[in-house]
């Protein structure tokens, strides 16, 4: 899934109360791709290669790394853990992080990174759907804005 959208499905479930809190879920939901990739992004941006989709061999071997500290729901399940026995409910956006893996999951194929969720331990990948499948990208798009629009029409009450 594309980082953006990441962002926006963790600040809209957990980031509702109020725009600082949706920042902050935003920030996490996105966060495990923007750790993983933004240097490598930046990167080929300054250099002028632009970003057409990455190609594995050229990809760094420490992004590899990262994706995997990044994209594991052990990893992002401890923080949470120890982020909601600190700081209490205060902590709720860091579930936007699990969230992110969670999506994840079904639309990254075993051919181009797929979710290393159990990470550290032996993760049984799944072959899922790629995100930029055309109609996975757009039932995602179209999914967010009608949440979108709703959540502006109907406010906090119970609507996802």
């Amino acid at each position: 899934m594309d980082t953006i959208s990441h962002g926006l499905w963790g600040g809209m479930a957990f980031g509702r109360k109020n725009k600082r809190l949706f920042i902050v879920a935003f920030l996490f939901g996105a966060g495990p791709d923007v750790v993983a990739f933004g240097w490598e992004f930046v990167r080929r941006i300054l250099a002028g290669s632009g970003w057409h989709g990455p190609m594995v061999e050229s990809i760094n071997s420490y992004i590899f790394s990262l994706y995997n500290i990044t994209h594991s729901l052990v990893i992002s399940v401890a923080i949470l853990l120890c982020g909601l026995i600190v700081f209490k409910s205060k902590a709720l956006p860091f579930a936007a992080w699990p969230l992110h893996i969670l999506f994840d999951i079904p639309v990254h194929s075993t051919r181009f990174f797929p979710t290393p969720y159990l990470w550290p331990f032996a993760t049984p990948f799944f072959d899922g759907i790629p995100w930029v499948t055309p109609w996975v990208f757009f039932l995602n798009w179209a999914a967010l804005i009608v949440l979108l629009v709703a959540w502006k029409v109907f406010g906090n009450k119970k609507v996802l």
